[in-house]
């Protein structure tokens, strides 16, 4: 374990050590990310870091370094905090300058007040964040970060029982407070008389966001608060993550890493009738609603806030793989896995041939969907997309939950969608803006890049889809076609870029577009298709397993590109094709076979197009058309 615990249990003196040496001169908060940079190189700290996602919340002390895995939801409007204060002694009149990053509220000794009226005071900015645990993460994905994670924790003695056992209700008392807070000069908690100080409690404290004091009654909520997490079933702590540096790099639905100091007091910011009343002020110049304050100010035991020293961008969540693939200590690790690619193509492929009753040609098509993503957009067009809707499914089966399974066993995050018609109808699918609460409510596609989304259409029964379902359909078609997601903010759309895997499984052709159908042949007839998944998960060694979830998440990063000689080549295959028959090839034909040749290639490990793989491409193209020509005609109507 690294020397020194007290970054860890402590950071808040590490803190103050680099405040007390530099004053007011601003490097002093470069050198605290400095320093926290260096600890987190030094013998796997990283595992050492407590985890929100893993270790509950009362294990955790307060005011000690913590790390989050996790998605943002939603970006609140950024918010004014004392960045220093001066404290003054009531009996020596010293003055003590102090710092108010990395907290919620003002610490004070006994016998000070913070002197509101002194030139010394800093007003800064920064940015809350409501953050969640990532989407759909799948349990190996969990599994593997609780094994690796070497903190050691035991149930905190700083939190009293008192406060585990309150109820909600208390706890949003003592926790509700304005977000929106501007003027340095008030803000200290005030009896009897405008300048009164009244603390409540050592050490003293003042809140340290620049308030304007205008605060509401604590607030009697009937209903219980909601986490707002996009999928329903979702468990873990959201998070209130407060930025200060570099907020502009991250947007709604990225997918960070983040250390920082854990603050999970109850902020006394909530006046009494009787307070208000003394303090004079008028309530009609709160700016914030009463449902504004109960979101963005929950309480603490129910979203705790972290305050970030240190905040990384998540290329992937996969905990077998580098976090960062493009840094050259990862190089190493990457050769070694392409080295042994073919033995590991192949295993995935039984494996999966097995998963789909033996159609070895259904298995070659979901490999290329699992390892596709959008690399590029042309104007509006996503490239690289490649939703695939495997038809021929048993109506009303378990089939598609089993096979979902295995999918579930393969990707980091998924989630199976039952394409009902009291689904459709009743869901919420698409983001919208609460106005009078000031945040985004979730839905259903609010997913970070690179979940898979599986699409149950085999139990679509007859029905009728009212105007909520007809608006959803709209929108899972606008995500498979345009990879994007219409958020809706009542006076207008905004639209928000997505990179999702849509795999629709359906007794015919899907209701819903898809780059490529491809029709179910089994070739095995288990009397139990869940014994027949069982075994064959239970039958797959756990490293083999792993070689597979590597697999589907390396190849997605790798870089590609088609030599001018094939690019010619492709070009006269084309012209040779139209030639024979005009009818037999599109444009749009030949930009599907392209996707299925850089799919086809990344999947055997080469990062350019060979004359070899795009006979391959061409040649299943071939028998997936004839097989849906096949059915076709066994049907006697269009698939």
């Amino acid at each position: 374990m690294p020397c020194g615990e007290d970054w860890l249990s402590q950071p808040l003196g590490i803190v103050q050590g680099f405040f007390a040496q530099n004053g007011v001169n601003p490097d002093w908060e470069k050198k605290v990310v400095e320093y926290f940079k260096e600890k987190l190189k030094e013998n796997n700290a990283p595992k050492w870091v407590p985890s929100l996602n893993e270790v509950p919340l009362h294990y955790l002390k307060p005011n000690s370094f913590v790390k989050f895995r996790c998605m943002i939801q939603d970006m609140f409007d950024p918010e004014f905090y004392m960045g220093v204060y001066e404290t003054v002694n009531r009996n020596t009149k010293a003055r003590v300058l102090h710092f108010g990053k990395y907290r919620d509220v003002a610490e004070c000794g006994p016998q000070q007040e913070v002197d509101l009226n002194s030139p010394r005071i800093t007003t800064l900015e920064r940015q809350t964040f409501y953050c969640v645990p990532v989407p759909g993460e799948s349990a190996w994905v969990k599994e593997a970060y609780v094994n690796a994670n070497q903190a050691r924790v035991s149930p905190s003695t700083s939190y009293t029982p008192s406060r585990h056992k309150r109820s909600y209700e208390d706890d949003e008392d003592m926790d509700l407070q304005p977000n929106k807070q501007k003027d340095q000069h008030a803000g200290a908690r005030q009896t009897g008389r405008v300048g009164g100080l009244q603390w409540c409690g050592e050490p003293k404290r003042l809140e340290t966001e620049a308030s304007t004091g205008r605060q509401l009654n604590p607030l009697n909520l009937s209903s219980p608060f909601d986490l707002n997490f996009p999928l329903p079933g979702e468990k873990g702590p959201a998070c209130l993550v407060k930025v200060y540096e570099d907020w502009d790099c991250f947007k709604v639905n990225d997918v960070l890493e983040l250390y920082g100091i854990l603050s999970v007091e109850p902020v006394p910011s909530a006046l009494s009738n009787d307070e208000r009343d003394a303090s004079l002020l008028d309530p009609m110049e709160c700016t914030d609603t009463a449902e504004e304050q109960r979101v963005h100010s929950p309480p603490a035991s129910l979203v705790p806030r972290i305050h970030v020293v240190l905040a990384q961008k998540l290329q992937h969540i996969n905990p077998l793989l580098p976090a960062c693939l493009n840094q050259e200590q990862s190089k190493a690790f990457v050769s070694s896995f392409m080295s042994e690619l073919s033995p590991i193509r192949a295993e995935l492929l039984g494996f999966l041939t097995h998963a789909l009753l033996g159609d070895g040609l259904a298995a070659e098509y979901l490999i290329l969907h699992l390892i596709s993503t959008v690399y590029t957009r042309r104007d509006v067009l996503p490239l690289g997309k490649f939703t695939v809707n495997l038809s021929g499914c048993p109506r009303n089966s378990t089939f598609t939950e089993h096979l979902y399974r295995i999918i579930q066993h393969l990707v980091p995050a998924s989630f199976r969608l039952q394409m009902t018609i009291e689904n459709m109808n009743h869901l919420k699918f698409i983001p919208h803006k609460d106005y009078t609460a000031n945040r985004l409510v979730s839905g259903l596609l609010q997913l970070p890049s690179n979940t898979s989304l599986v699409i149950d259409e085999t139990l679509l029964e007859q029905g009728q889809l009212d105007t909520p379902g007809v608006h959803n359909v709209t929108a899972l078609s606008n995500l498979i076609t345009w990879q994007k997601v219409d958020y809706d903010f009542s006076y207008h759309q905004m639209e928000f870029p997505c990179n999702i895997n849509v795999f629709i499984t359906s007794e015919g052709r899907s209701l819903l577009p898809a780059d490529c159908q491809v029709h179910l042949q089994p070739q095995l007839a288990p009397p139990n298709v869940e014994e027949h998944m069982s075994s064959l998960l239970a039958a797959v060694l756990p490293s083999v397993l792993n070689k597979f979830r590597v697999y589907l998440t390396l190849l997605r990063f790798l870089d590609y590109s088609i030599s001018d000689e094939i690019t010619k080549a492709v070009e006269d295959d084309f012209v040779e094709m139209r030639k024979n028959d005009p009818q037999s090839i599109t444009a749009d034909d030949l930009h599907q076979l392209l996707i299925v040749a850089r799919f086809l290639s990344l999947s055997a490990g080469q990062t350019t197009l060979s004359r070899e793989r795009w006979l391959r491409a061409k040649q299943l193209e071939s028998l997936r058309r004839t097989r849906l020509q096949q059915q076709k005609c066994v049907n006697g109507n269009e698939l």
